[in-house]
């Protein structure tokens, strides 16, 4: 192309040559010049300029710039909130403003305020859905702060639980939730630490995770889904099987001797023991309540329907027509009565007997008394997991108040700092004898 000499007009159409960044006003319908970086309002539903690194709303269906990890709202999209905020929408959950009302104490909160967004991936049927609804609907009501409750859990169908909560939460290895929960709560005592298992989970890899909890008394909260089968592996027998119970892993029968989880947390001198079943929410609820004000580890054992690979277990405590006979609720400093009011339990030397209350020969005043302290009394009610014809206690068997694991550590931390002075980790790394090799 042949060079043009700079005098020359320039060619029709060609803008002249202008500072860097700056344009001139042209003729009707061009935007003047402005200064660097600024663009100007044009006609009438054109957009004006937009700050730095922001881009204006381009054609329809163009997503206009956001700031850097914040999506803006537009069809099928959620609106851009604060982190860890979600807004309202059709079967959303409302945005909720972090838990408090300027004094730490949640304001307002509803059971919907601790359900996820998650799908819950149980059966259809499965027993696990009315604790998970019991224990949301009790949440709000314990006056903890979301962001200091923490759902720890470990393997098996129960171990979905954090995924459903609105708290915190973690699906741990199994049976190791007890060893988690412990650390958590060494680290941070202040908060409200919840432990789900089940009774594979709890009994077989983790038993021993398990009674060292208990009798260590951290305090936490440790709900044990008691099915009498593995449900998320398909069916094999448990620890809770009954003897002689025929599945995939024991097609003959089994022939191991089932644990009782109340005998077994009793023996490990826990400090809060109680039972409850999934079908009576309201007895469920209640029971929950307690295992939280309680101030140590409370152990919950709650009989769970699993209506795939072992439907009907344990029917005949939890269905209205046979529950009133074969179920005795333990109240604290009342007599032991069953059927309406129709029997008793009587204390006959060590052993536990039904009695007649309506043919004159006894009264109640001859029932057993619960009393809740007794560790004596809750072993006697704790083997009548083993007798036929007794009815199957469902509340608390024993609490005791004792000193916590997490207070304790903090309390001796807190001592030998005030001795010592704080710690040195780099001198306690070589204090110890060492060796060179060459």
């Amino acid at each position: 192309m042949a060079d043009q000499n700079p005098k020359d007009p320039k060619p029709k159409g060609v803008k002249p040559a202008m500072p860097p960044g700056v344009r001139p006003a042209g003729p009707k319908g061009v935007k003047p010049a402005m200064p660097p970086g600024v663009k100007p309002a044009g006609p009438k539903g054109v957009k004006p300029a937009m700050p730095p690194g922001v881009r204006p709303a381009g054609p329809k269906g163009v997503k206009p710039a956001m700031p850097p990890g914040v999506r803006p709202a537009g069809p099928g999209k959620k609106p851009a909130m604060p982190p860890g905020v979600r807004p309202a929408g059709p079967g959303k959950k409302p945005a909720m403003p972090p838990p408090g009302g300027g004094d730490g104490a949640p304001r307002g909160l509803t059971r919907q305020d601790f359900a996820t967004d998650q799908d819950v991936r149980w059966c259809p049927g499965c027993g696990d859905y009315a604790i998970l609804a019991t224990v949301q609907r009790l949440m709000p009501e314990l006056g903890v702060p979301r962001e200091n409750v923490v759902f720890i859990s470990g393997i098996g169908c129960s171990s979905r639980f954090p995924y459903y909560m609105n708290t915190y939460g973690m699906h741990s290895i199994h049976g190791r939730a007890p060893t988690i929960a412990t650390g958590l709560k060494a680290g941070r005592p202040d908060l409200d630490v919840w432990i789900i298992t089940g009774d594979g989970d709890g009994l077989s890899i983790g038993g021993n995770h398990l009674i060292h909890l208990m009798r260590r008394n951290v305090d936490v909260q440790l709900l044990l889904f008691n099915n009498q089968i593995y449900g998320l592996t398909k069916g094999q027998y448990s620890p809770t099987s009954e003897f002689g119970k025929v599945t995939k892993s024991s097609p003959y029968g089994s022939i191991d001797y089932p644990f009782n989880p109340i005998s077994l947390v009793l023996g490990a001198e826990a400090t809060f023991v109680a039972r409850t079943m999934d079908r009576d929410p309201k007895h469920m609820k209640g029971i929950l309540r307690q295992a939280h004000n309680h101030r140590g580890a409370s152990f919950v054992e709650i009989y769970q329907n699993c209506n795939i690979f072992n439907d009907g277990a344990f029917f005949q405590f939890t269905e209205k027509d046979a529950k009133p006979d074969t179920t005795i609720f333990l109240e604290h400093g009342k007599p032991m009565t069953f059927s309406r009011g129709r029997k008793g339990i009587r204390l006959n030397g060590l052993q536990l007997e039904v009695i007649d209350l309506t043919d004159g020969a006894w009264s109640v005043d001859d029932c057993l008394v619960h009393d809740e302290t007794s560790r004596e009394q809750a072993t006697i009610l704790g083997r009548l997991f083993q007798q036929p014809g007794l009815p199957r206690p469902f509340g608390v068997f024993y609490r005791e108040l004792r000193p916590t694991y997490d207070e304790l550590l903090q309390g001796q931390i807190e001592d030998v700092t005030r001795r010592k002075g704080p710690g040195d980790l780099e001198a306690l790394l070589r204090a110890a004898e060492t060796w060179e090799i060459h």
